[in-house]
């Protein structure tokens, strides 16, 4: 039986995020805690958010690290317990929206964070107690402002996802005019997560046709813009698309990922610097390489559909593009580059084979098929 559910209110256009205020009030939302991080502090990013709040009184927390860690949700957690506050509003990236999810959870049941992780038969531990969430990306690259899921590096150090469909915000307010100051290599990495999302979602085998043909229709926006966005991070049309494609990836995904995220959760967890979107963008080429093999794949023309979505003559071509723009783009040749050493495989590929995104690829990936990815992606 397949599940088709879409998803909650989002406002998209420049200047959306003059809409924060109405949306907190539309979900309930008197006194919320603002979870964002330094950097969007610096570069002014958190000041429009707050001015649209209107007056609305808010705590703040703006230490989420670049990879959210249950340590960062329970000091959120802290504040806004201490703060009285009833409900979240995150301005970021997908870290800090992930970090609101994990405080909406933690701050609202009964700790610790681990227990309520989707691989340790948690997601069905998250009740309607969950604190209510608006979501203001500030980048376009994890979708996680429509998605139901959150990834926190817990304290054992492994990188889990936390999952049910009462952690999706209430609104999104996608407001590409947000991301006009996005550095390039930063647009660069977290488009590639978009374009990831994108290409994976549409491999799994799951059925979910809306999913297809919205992850369909994200990946030309992707892939058709992110030089563009990336060489000229004024370029409005650029940045709309881009963050369109974000959104979608996240609308499809409900649908399913696979070994990509699988090993990218699994070497986050292993070294937290490194970052989401680059490692998504250096697993792509050998995950297509691999999943071109499975019958769904195969039966459906999965890669011929990609392809021509990318603008590309044939199937065949979609690795050897990926590695063409990852370079274009700036991003690193390979995981060597990164810093990644050989010695850490065993651990990878025990993440990974753990990770719930490894039973949703179309194709079941055996150890040494993940050690030749690895391998490949050096």
């Amino acid at each position: 039986m397949a599940l088709i559910y879409y998803v909650t209110q989002v406002q998209f256009d420049f200047g959306a995020v003059q809409l924060l205020k109405q949306e907190c009030e539309r979900a309930g939302i008197r006194k919320p805690l603002v979870v964002t991080d330094a950097g969007v502090r610096a570069a002014g990013v958190l000041q429009k958010a707050l001015d649209a709040l209107g007056g609305l009184p808010h705590a703040v927390f703006d230490q989420t690290p670049s990879n959210p860690t249950e340590a960062a949700v329970r000091a959120a957690s802290e504040i806004y317990q201490a703060q009285g506050c009833d409900g979240l509003v995150a301005v970021g990236g997908g870290s800090s929206i992930d970090c609101a999810k994990g405080v909406a959870i933690l701050a609202t049941h009964e700790g610790p964070l681990t227990r309520y992780a989707t691989i340790e038969g948690g997601s069905p531990r998250i009740t309607e107690k969950v604190a209510p969430l608006i979501a203001v990306p500030t980048t376009s690259g994890t979708g996680s402002e429509v998605a139901r899921g959150a990834i926190i590096i817990v304290d054992d150090h492994r990188k889990l996802g936390f999952h049910n469909w009462l952690l999706v915000p209430k609104a999104a307010i996608c407001d590409p005019e947000l991301t006009l100051g996005l550095p390039s290599k930063l647009t660069a990495a977290t488009g590639m997560d978009a374009i990831a999302h994108c290409m994976e979602t549409f491999m799994s085998a799951a059925v979910n046709p809306p999913a297809d043909g919205i992850a369909l229709d994200g990946l030309e926006r992707g892939w058709g813009h992110i030089e563009r966005a990336t060489r000229d991070g004024s370029d409005r049309e650029a940045r709309f698309n881009l963050m369109s494609a974000s959104m979608q990836g996240a609308m499809a995904f409900q649908k399913g990922l696979g070994c990509v995220h699988s090993l990218s959760h699994s070497l986050g967890g292993v070294d937290p610097r490194l970052h989401h979107g680059t490692l998504n963008a250096m697993f792509l080429p050998a995950v297509v390489r691999f999943n071109a093999q499975a019958p769904s794949v195969q039966k459906d023309r999965r890669l011929e559909r990609m392809a021509h979505a990318m603008g590309l003559k044939s199937a065949g071509d979609i690795p050897e593009a990926i590695r063409d723009m990852n370079a274009r783009l700036g991003l690193p040749s390979g995981l060597a580059a990164m810093g990644v050493e050989r010695a850490a495989f065993d651990e990878i590929i025990k993440g990974a084979l753990a990770d719930h995104c490894h039973k949703t690829n179309p194709r079941e990936a055996s150890p040494q098929d993940y050690r030749e990815m690895l391998e490949a992606s050096m």
